[in-house]
């Protein structure tokens, strides 16, 4: 399986989302784009627009190796969304790579599944890490088993490659 999800919603960062996207694409990875709703464009906080696949309703985690949580201002919806909170929490629950930068942990928050994980964020969102049980470390990219997190767009480098470094060993152990 090379499939990989990504959770969009209104206001997401441009290059939190279309980075990840494009790499995964050039990496050999099919991904689907997972709203609220599906078929519907979705703005950026630029007015960027990127069009969902399918709605997160619809979405299973069985279908999918990995999951991308893009930041922006897309999370504080995502997390209010309950198919994008399953989808995220089935992810963690069956040990697929599940990726957040920026805001994006808000959702594993509402998920449930940060507590007693080395993760990162957006420095605003660093109380709410800790909160929820999160071990927060102020680094550009931090791996904990199957979850990748980093903090902002700049540290978009070392997200991709660890995204990938563990899509690659999950398709050989999967």
């Amino acid at each position: 399986m090379s499939k990989v999800a990504m959770l969009i919603e209104k206001g997401y960062q441009e290059a939190e989302a279309l980075v990840p996207y494009y790499r995964l694409l050039e990496a050999g990875y099919e991904v689907d784009v997972v709203g609220s709703e599906s078929g519907v464009v979705y703005l950026s906080k630029q007015g960027y627009p990127l069009k969902s696949d399918l709605a997160a309703d619809e979405a299973q985690a069985k279908n999918y190796i990995g999951l991308i949580v893009p930041g922006g201002g897309a999370p504080d919806i995502m997390r209010t969304k309950a198919g994008m909170v399953r989808l995220t929490r089935d992810m963690c629950d069956q040990g697929k790579v599940v990726a957040a930068i920026c805001h994006g942990p808000q959702v594993l928050i509402e998920a449930d599944v940060l507590r007693g994980k080395h993760c990162t964020s957006f420095k605003a969102v660093k109380t709410d890490v800790v909160n929820a049980g999160g071990l927060y470390e102020d680094s550009e990219v931090v791996v904990d088993g199957h979850l990748v997190t980093s903090r902002i767009p700049s540290d978009l480098p070392a997200f991709c490659r660890e995204i990938v470094r563990l899509l690659e060993t999950a398709k050989v152990s999967g």
